[in-house]
């Protein structure tokens, strides 16, 4: 297996294919770091050189990836929250962020669904 910025990617794949298994990397992406590092979209990782390789760790290390990555985002969605702006609360709240209906939906974000008691008035 070549490791490109600390992740195994899999050899039986095309170059684009598992570029992608990095986070950070979506297809467009991965094509323009194989178009900068001169190498062809269809060759498949286990034909790839260790001067493709050399090529492609240096295309790679020019993006936002992985960790880092990871950690921006993280940091964004804390400032969020920390200036109280609406998605910052529906983030808190873990409640849908972007105009989504909450009534019947929703069910990935707000979790496991909560049985409510009805309670009634005792009747004097």
């Amino acid at each position: 297996m070549a490791r490109i910025a600390g992740i195994d990617i899999p050899k039986q794949k095309r170059g684009v294919i598992a570029l992608t298994y990095i986070f950070g990397i979506g297809n467009s992406r991965a094509k323009e770091i194989l178009s900068i590092a001169k190498v062809d979209e269809d060759t498949k990782v286990s034909d790839w050189n260790d001067d493709e390789i050399g090529r492609i760790r240096d295309a790679v290390s020019n993006f936002t990836i992985e960790g880092e990555l990871r950690s921006e985002t993280q940091i964004n969605i804390k400032r969020l929250m920390d200036i109280g702006c609406y998605r910052g609360i529906r983030h808190r709240s873990s409640l849908p962020l972007r105009g989504q209906r909450t009534k019947n939906n929703s069910r990935t974000r707000k979790g496991k669904r909560k049985t409510v008691a009805n309670k009634k008035k005792a009747t004097k």
